[in-house]
């Protein structure tokens, strides 16, 4: 799993939480420093992790980000 947030942020912050419709399940992966980047031009921030938990049917994997929890990307897992 990748998480990017555009420009750099100092102190950022993510982890991977696992939701069941509204409801938080639990943490997929704890919070983690992001790492500051540049390509041709363009600065982000980015953290990434391997998922290797059984995450059941329907449920969400959500990115979460310090300072950003208005936005919350997920992707629903498909069996």
């Amino acid at each position: 799993m990748r998480i990017t947030l555009d420009g750099w942020k100092a102190g950022a912050r993510a982890r991977a939480s696992e939701w069941n419709r509204t409801e938080y399940v639990r943490s997929v992966q704890g919070w983690k420093a992001m790492s500051s980047k540049q390509s041709r031009g363009y600065k982000y921030e980015i953290a990434t992790w391997k998922i290797n938990k059984n995450i059941p049917h329907g449920h969400r994997i959500c990115a979460e980000v310090t300072g950003y929890e208005e936005r919350m990307p997920c992707v629903t897992i498909k069996r």
